[in-house]
């Protein structure tokens, strides 16, 4: 395995955040040359923090699944307000196609999963990855940036009714202005732009309403874009792989019915992913 911990650049600038790589060696008495998806990993933590529960364990499990992996431990507060954490992740997208050749990925199947306010950040990524305004901050081309694919774990979306209020008081700060609020409020931007979609939620999830989901899915079914949507009936919020992997020192994580989500997700990426549409 290739374990490195890289510093995000944006531009000629480093930022605190880290990218953690969980990169399948290129064996030659396995895969000579073979080039593997890629899952871009950001954890929740309501920007506030990474969550450990939302990132090994998920990079693990894609790993096992014949995918690299790599974490994002993206700048929060107090350190960082928006839009660190998003051009932090999109800086993250570039890198990894930039280094395609490199670590043998296959940079048609680069994709961006996010868990609770992680998921936010992952589905800003994917809502905004074409912004010319995005591109020339990073010295990029919008296709460098762009999301073959994101996958959403209970995901932060809207800044509305149901919205998750601590997430957006850390995500925005002082900032708090209706026009930045809207721009923030995911199901309000889907477009044609957005790339295909697999998103999973629990009934029970108490912290971030089932209905950030349910917007977001109508949304991308207006819009045309194509998503897999799973609604499990128990499970509290943060779940992660939802296994033991995700287990936290007071028990809690483990949801055997949820656990099934990571099968689904491998599924989809297998069956769906290039974009071919693109």
């Amino acid at each position: 395995m290739v374990h490195e911990i890289i510093p995000v650049m944006i531009g000629e600038e480093e930022t605190n955040a880290r990218l953690y790589t969980y990169f399948w060696s290129n064996s030659k008495e396995l895969y000579d040359g073979r080039r593997r998806p890629c899952v871009l990993i950001c954890p929740g933590g309501g920007y506030a923090m990474t969550s450990d529960r939302e990132g090994e364990g998920l990079a693990v499990r894609f790993m096992e699944m014949g995918y690299h992996a790599a974490i994002l431990r993206y700048s929060t507060v107090p350190e960082a307000v928006f839009p660190d954490a998003f051009l932090q992740a999109a800086a993250c997208m570039k890198m990894l196609r930039e280094c395609a050749d490199k670590w043998f990925i296959d940079s048609e199947r680069i994709l961006i999963q996010g868990s609770s306010a992680g998921g936010h950040l992952a589905a800003m990524v994917s809502t905004y990855w074409h912004s010319p305004e995005l591109a020339k901050i990073l010295g990029a081309t919008p296709e460098m940036i762009r999301p073959n694919g994101q996958i959403l774990s209970y995901p932060v979306i809207t800044a509305g009714t149901f919205r998750n209020e601590s997430s957006f008081k850390n995500l925005l700060g002082s900032q708090a202005e209706e026009s930045l609020e809207e721009a923030c409020s995911l199901e309000l931007n889907v477009s044609e732009y957005t790339p295909k979609t697999f998103i999973w939620h629990t009934y029970e999830d108490s912290s971030v309403p089932v209905q950030n989901s349910l917007l977001y899915v109508n949304a991308l079914v207006k819009a045309g874009v194509p998503v897999e949507f799973h609604l499990f009936p128990k499970g509290h919020h943060g779940l992660g792989t939802a296994t033991d992997l995700s287990r936290s020192k007071d028990g809690r994580g483990v949801q055997v019915q949820c656990g099934q989500w990571m099968d689904l997700v491998k599924a989809w990426i297998d069956h769906n992913i290039p974009d071919d549409e693109a």
